[in-house]
Parts: C-alpha cells; structure tokens; sequence
C-alpha cells in the first residue's frame, strides 16, 4: 500500500465517525459565510502565497504544535497572503474541522480546505465549515470522479485546486477545465520531493489557469525558480509554522525583505 492510500483508507474510516445525516449537513450549509473568490489573487502579475496551517506531515512527522490557529493565520493575512490552507486531515496531519471554524472566523481572505477528498459528502461538508477553495488530488480520484467532484465543487460555489504530479495527470487534469491547477513536487505515493516537477510542468498549463506550485518552497531562490517556470502562486507550510516570524518568512520569500 502506497504512502496515499495507507492516507486515504484513514480518511474514510475517520469520515464514517464523524459523518452526520445529510438533512443536518444542509441545514448547517444554509448558515455558511458567503463564498469568497481566491481566483483574482492568485493570478496576479507577482508570484501569491497560499500560507498554510500545518502541525505535522507524514514525511517530517511533528512540525509545529500551532495552539492558536486564528493567531497564526491573522499574522498569514497580515502579511499578504492570498489565501490560508487549512489541513483538517486528523491522522497524518494533525489537522481537523475545528481548525478550518476557527480559521473562517479569524480572517477575511480565501479558506482553502486541504484534505484528500475522496467522498462527495466531504464537499458539503466543506462548504458548511465555510470553505472556499477545495483540494482534488489527480493521483487519488480516477477521472469520473475528477470530473465529477469539480462540478460538485463548482455548484456549492467553491473553487478547486486540481493537483498533480506527472504528465499524466496534467493530461487528466486538463480535462476538466480547472481553473486552478497546482503542481506538487512530492510524490504523495513514495513522498519524495523533486523540484524539477515545477520545470517539467508548469509551462505545460495554459496562461489564464492559476498555476501554484506546492512542496519544497522552503527559500526565496525556490520561489524565484518556481516563479520562473510560470508559477502564479506558491503553496508553503513547513517553513513558515516553523519560522520564529511567519511574517517576516513570509516577506522573505516573496523578495520583500
């Protein structure tokens, strides 16, 4: 079993505890704040930051214990992030719904929900914790349920971040005409990262899509080279919950310092 699937097999068996009757689900959906656009921010002529609340991975394990997670991501929106990522992913990632609440109510910028989204229910639940943005991961969905859950995301008023990893599921993500496409250098399947995913296939996505690159961002020179291959925004939590300054890493990496 694949680093992914070993992930995935825990998300469903944590969905089935938590899953509630979907006649709750929508009423608690009527109640969700107004969707907010992540599109425009990260399709600016400067390269944006998708800045992520993160307390742990299963590459490096524990990273940042983050008590205060509306602290952390007002100092995220202060310093000009586009858009907060939120891991809610419990097992792998210390992450978890109450984190995506208290984040929603914490800032008024973009919400990205990053979790592996493996169930249609995922996505009403999504919207309901005030999500704006959803993660659909190519390597884990096959290509029905790709399409399938963009237009789910799109009718509840989200927008999709379509990951991928190889030319394959560029080809796949293509398909669906995304707006957001995001380009991992970790392969979720061995969790090895390769930086050269972002020259070998950034170019490959068509200007107007916003093209982020995710993974291995830890310096200004690893935006700069993910900048140059056509990156629009970049994706980063490892360095800045274990920066003494998210803000000032923040600045750092966009060259403001």
């Amino acid at each position: 079993m694949s680093a992914l699937d070993s992930i995935i097999a825990g998300v469903r068996e944590d969905l089935e505890q938590r899953r509630l009757p979907m006649g709750k689900l929508l009423e608690q959906l009527e109640m969700a704040p107004p969707v907010r656009d992540c599109l425009p921010s990260l399709l600016t002529e400067e390269i944006s930051i998708i800045s992520e609340i993160k307390r742990s991975s299963p590459s490096k394990g524990s990273l940042a214990e983050i008590v205060d997670p509306a602290g952390l991501a007002a100092q995220y929106e202060q310093a000009g992030a586009a858009v907060i990522s939120v891991l809610t992913e419990r097992r792998r990632f210390g992450g978890s719904l109450d984190d995506l609440d208290i984040v929603r109510k914490a800032v008024d910028i973009p919400i990205l929900r990053k979790d592996f989204m493996v169930s249609e229910y995922q996505f009403y639940e999504a919207r309901a914790h005030g999500a704006d943005v959803v993660l659909l991961i190519v390597a884990a969905l096959s290509q029905n349920q790709l399409d399938d859950y963009y237009q789910l995301s799109k009718e509840l008023g989200m927008k999709a971040l379509v990951e991928v990893h190889t030319h394959d599921e560029l080809e796949r993500a293509l398909e669906i005409s995304p707006e957001i496409v995001g380009v991992n250098s970790r392969n979720l399947k061995t969790l090895e990262v390769d930086t050269q995913a972002f020259s070998q296939l950034i170019p490959q996505i068509p200007s107007g899509i916003a093209r982020v690159a995710e993974s291995g961002i830890s310096k200004r020179d690893d935006v700069v080279f993910a900048h140059e291959c056509g990156a629009t925004a970049i994706l980063v939590g490892e360095a800045l919950v274990r920066a003494q300054s998210p803000s000032v890493a923040i600045n750092e990496l966009l060259g403001r310092l």
